[in-house]
């Protein structure tokens, strides 16, 4: 039974992950920022944002109604960051950026949780 759940727990664990982007820690996303040139999507709330978020972060909320469409007017071509608190609706987010064309895609896997966590710098 230990080996069912552990196999099945791998497969969702995959399925999950199963996607084109880049999966980055805090120090690893920090790096990156630094050398410019990437579009960093916070996907948290209003209100989430405003409590605190990566400099030069432009918040795009998941759950609003135009979502997709403000995702849609970003360049494509860019690299581009996204994240959320934890990393669940980033990860859902992920889907859209893909399925509206954008290819250089990295994935922030703790979120804004675990870039404060890591120490890293945040801008209110």
């Amino acid at each position: 039974m230990k080996k069912i759940l552990l196999a099945l727990s791998l497969l969702a664990t995959a399925a999950f992950a199963a996607d084109s982007a880049k999966h980055v820690q805090a120090a690893e996303a920090a790096k990156i920022i630094a050398e410019g040139n990437v579009v960093i999507v916070d996907v948290r709330t209003v209100d989430e944002f405003k409590e605190g978020h990566i400099k030069g972060a432009k918040n795009i909320d998941i759950m609003g109604d135009d979502f997709e469409k403000q995702v849609a007017a970003l360049d494509k071509a860019k690299p581009t960051l996204v994240h959320c608190q934890a990393g669940g609706r980033s990860m859902r987010a992920l889907k859209v950026f893909e399925k509206l064309g954008f290819t250089n895609l990295i994935h922030l896997d703790e979120g804004f949780g675990g870039w404060e966590a890591a120490g890293k710098p945040v801008e209110k």
